[in-house]
């Protein structure tokens, strides 16, 4: 997956025009190139953007034209080995931190939907080895797998969730079902797809696959009190804190 620079320089270079700092960001969410569980994914490239700038001058890949707008650095001067390496290791530390704050969150989600299996009857744990599935729960004899997907909502009023193709492939039964945790301030909601449903938006072209990756892109949308998958066209609103499908 691209780093945040990486998916601005790939943006800019396409539109070949000056962009502001969110257009940058919706146009590289839009096309998957890098994913994230920020609230302010459009900050953090901002953020990164200007302190590349200050930080490298004229050796900065970009160059600022107008407030938040920015441009490629057509006149790149090269910069010395050690200033490069000091600003690749700083650029590296922060973007474990970035990873560090998304494990919390993901960690979180599947507690989050534990609580409620376990208040609605399942025996249910979360795994301690990652084996494709974090979550088995058990009820009258059946066993039930669970995948867990744990976002925060952007701007745009979506979250942005990834499902490796690998996992979708290997655990492809009716017993399988995907929770998506849509985190938003204090509360939790959760849309619950069965197994069939997603293979269904997969073979529908609603879940993307990410050229190069091994998986999915799943984009949920919530628009007028209802929940898409994508666009419009695909509403899940059934779907959505249904948890008496799970059986």
């Amino acid at each position: 997956m691209n780093t945040l620079k990486e998916s601005a320089k790939i943006i800019l270079k396409k539109a070949n025009k000056h962009l502001h700092y969110r257009e940058i960001t919706k146009l590289a969410l839009e096309e998957g190139l890098f994913e994230t569980t920020w609230n302010t994914p459009e900050a953090s490239i901002n953020s990164q953007i200007i302190t590349d700038i200050k930080n490298k001058w004229e050796s900065s890949d970009f160059i600022k034209t107008a407030p938040s707008t920015y441009w490629l650095n057509l006149n790149k001067k090269e910069e010395t080995i050690k200033i490069k390496e000091k600003i690749e290791k700083v650029e590296l530390k922060n973007e474990e931190k970035e990873k560090i704050a998304s494990g919390f969150v993901w960690k979180a989600g599947e507690h989050s939907v534990c609580s409620e299996l376990l208040f609605r009857g399942f025996n249910a744990s979360i795994m301690s080895v990652d084996i494709w599935m974090d979550i088995v729960a058990t009820k009258n004899n059946s066993l039930i797998s669970i995948q867990v997907k744990t976002s925060n909502l952007n701007k745009f009023n979506t979250y942005i969730f990834d499902v490796r193709k690998t996992s979708f492939e290997r655990y492809n039964s009716n017993n399988v079902y995907y929770i998506f945790v849509l985190h938003w301030e204090d509360k939790d909601n959760f849309l619950i797809l069965p197994f069939f449903e997603m293979e269904k938006k997969i073979k529908e072209g609603v879940l993307l696959p990410i050229k190069n990756y091994d998986k999915y892109r799943v984009n949920i949308r919530l628009r007028e009190d209802k929940i898409y998958l994508g666009n419009k066209n695909h509403e899940v609103s059934y779907y959505l804190n249904n948890w008496d499908i799970i059986n």
